[in-house]
Order: structure tokens, then C-alpha cells, then sequence
């Protein structure tokens, strides 16, 4: 089948096209998943540099476990989203001890060095806001605004029902509205829509 033909085919199906030995799926799939878990572990982690290494130990996992792959049974992505949640989970457990805040922030090149500033503070002042926030509702909020993933997916890589994940969010948003609103002036938002 022709490279982009198979842009079509579900991940499922790319998978078990790969471990029948096709080597054009495993690159479309590679280049469809990669990015996304490069991001996620991006995002978990802080340090890209870390978050290379653990996206190329997870596509070293889902290329080890195609062979025993049950179509239906999950779909590719929860379950890299899983396998990514984990590696990241036991790189901080390893690394404990090291600020977020020692973690150098990428710069935009194009930005003044105010705005980087706020920029930076309103990044960290998020950060600090999420992380108060406990696990399960930083989890649900995460997935759905830093994500964009649906809440039935959600539901799906939480364990738990909809509902759940709808009141998760809720709780969530509300209590990071309660904690940024207090740092409104310190942060630069005004009632000006900024």
C-alpha cells in the first residue's frame, strides 16, 4: 500500500500492519505518534532532552508489544498516553529534588524582554496553580485544555466515567480561577481583556 494511502488507516490498524512486517506503516505511524508523545512528555517533564528519551523508550514499547497487539482491545494512543505518563512519572521520581523553576524556559527571540518576563510569570504562576490542584483534577484539566482531548477519551485514559471527568474539569477550572484571580494585577491582566 502507498504511503499515503495509508495516512487513512486508523493507528490500530497501522500497528498490526507493522508487525505483519510492514515497514511503511511503522514510519506513518511514527511519524503520526511521535510528535504527540514528544509533546506530552515535553510538557510532563520540562527538559526536552528527557522528554526525547522517553518518547523513544515508549515507541520502543508499543514497536515490541505490535506483535501481541488485540485489535479492540485499546487504542493506540491511550495506551502510549499511559505508557508516556508512566516513563515520565519515573524519571521525576528519580529525579526529585530539582525545582521546576531551575528548569530553563525556552525563549521566543521575537518577544521583548517584558513581555518574556510576564509571559514567564504567567506561565509559572499556571504551573504553580495546576500543580496545587490534586493529581486526578490536574490530570482532567491537562488532558482537556493543554491536550484538547475529549472527555470520553479522557474518561477512557482516567479509568473512570464521563461524568467523573466532566466534574474533575469543573473542579479543576474553578479552583484555578480562584488561585490565578488573586495574581490578576501582579500577572498584567486587567479588565481590559488582556
Amino acid at each position: 500500500m502507498p504511503y499515503d494511502a495509508m495516512d487513512e488507516l486508523s493507528d490500530e490498524s497501522l500497528l498490526v500492519r507493522y508487525a505483519g512486517g510492514d515497514a511503511v506503516a511503522a514510519r506513518v505511524l511514527m511519524a503520526r505518534l511521535a510528535p504527540w508523545v514528544l509533546a506530552q512528555a515535553t510538557r510532563r517533564l520540562g527538559i526536552r532532552a528527557e522528554a526525547e528519551d522517553v518518547t523513544q523508550e515508549a515507541m520502543l514499547r508499543l514497536w515490541k508489544v505490535a506483535p501481541r497487539w488485540e485489535p479492540g482491545s485499546a487504542r493506540v494512543s491511550t495506551w502510549l498516553y499511559r505508557v508516556v505518563a508512566n516513563l515520565c512519572t519515573d524519571r521525576q521520581r528519580r529525579t526529585r529534588g530539582v525545582a521546576l523553576s531551575a528548569v530553563a524556559e525556552p525563549v521566543d527571540p521575537a518577544a521583548g524582554v517584558e513581555e518574556r518576563m510576564q509571559d514567564d510569570a504567567r506561565a509559572e504562576a499556571l504551573r504553580a496553580a495546576l500543580a496545587r490542584l490534586p493529581a486526578r483534577q490536574r490530570e482532567a484539566v491537562e488532558l482537556r485544555h493543554i491536550d484538547g482531548l475529549a472527555n470520553p477519551e479522557i474518561a477512557e485514559i482516567m479509568d473512570t466515567g464521563i461524568e467523573a471527568v466532566e466534574s474533575l474539569i469543573a473542579r479543576g477550572k474553578r479552583a484555578l480561577a480562584a488561585d490565578l484571580t488573586q495574581r490578576k494585577d501582579e500577572l498584567g491582566y486587567t479588565d481590559g481583556g488582556q
